[in-house]
């Protein structure tokens, strides 16, 4: 069953060498004000985080294609952003342009845009634009060397509900299968705080080959992925440097540190 699905388009060792960065996890933040800025203003925040260090930044969930800032004006600054800093740096960044929309048609558009831009990475709200979306983003993605990275905006309400909805684990499994290269986990730390052993259980089924059997962290069935590329985790949600040195200790080095 598993191989009958293509999964991430890429995978971490793959993101990793189109990043040329290996042995450590990669550093983000989310621009904020949320809302507000524009498109400019936006560009330029993007280019002073990368600038001074960050391998990625982000557009909030919230962040579309509103009156203030439509989302072409924002891909053109943030990919300026993104060249200038890399030429500074002599590093590659990254912003994950938020290309979700009303229709997959818009999606795929916004996509192509991001590609012929050459901007690294984009961005999807998986449960609110769908699985068939996602699916279908994620082989635009594969097919033209994008990498994704994949939101969970709106999974409260779906999985935070003990007596019925969907467990995240669950959640985080589809996506494997549906494709994904990055995926927001929880932090165990932080604001968005989870329970550490079925933290650690979902972030395993995230990004390993094989994963057994274990009750204890939430794991009621051993998965084996069939060598199905794996998705990063990423921990995002009220965290700050002095998180750092227990965040490197739960996720390791392969997952993305997103602050902001």
């Amino acid at each position: 069953y598993v191989k009958t699905f293509e999964g991430p388009p890429h995978g971490i060792q793959v993101e990793r060498d189109k990043l040329n960065k290996y042995g450590r996890g990669l550093l983000g933040c989310t621009i904020k004000p949320k809302l507000g800025l524009s498109a400019k203003n936006y560009g330029r925040a993007v280019y002073e985080c990368l600038r001074g260090g960050l391998d990625f930044t982000k557009d909030d969930e919230n962040v579309n294609s509103q009156p203030f800032m439509r989302w072409r004006d924002r891909f053109l600054f943030v990919a300026e952003a993104t060249y200038k800093s890399q030429s500074e740096t002599g590093e590659i960044k990254g912003h994950y342009l938020n290309a979700t929309a009303g229709t997959c048609e818009e999606m795929l558009k916004r996509a192509q845009c991001a590609k012929e831009l050459g901007v690294p990475i984009v961005m999807h709200d998986y449960l609110t634009g769908g699985f068939t979306a996602n699916t279908s983003l994620s082989s635009y993605c594969r097919d033209h060397g994008l990498l994704l990275h994949i939101h969970r905006a709106m999974h409260a309400v779906i999985d935070r509900q003990r007596n019925h909805g969907i467990h995240f684990r669950v959640l985080a499994k589809a996506l494997r299968l549906s494709g994904g290269d990055h995926l927001h986990s929880g932090t165990v730390v932080g604001k968005l705080e989870g329970e550490r052993e079925v933290t650690l259980g979902f972030v395993d089924l995230m990004r390993d080959d094989y994963v057994e059997k274990d009750r204890s962290r939430g794991i009621y069935f051993t998965q084996d992925w069939c060598s199905m590329a794996g998705t990063m985790p990423v921990a995002s949600g009220g965290i700050h440097v002095w998180h750092m040195p227990a965040l490197v200790e739960i996720f390791g080095d392969d997952a993305c540190f997103q602050f902001g």
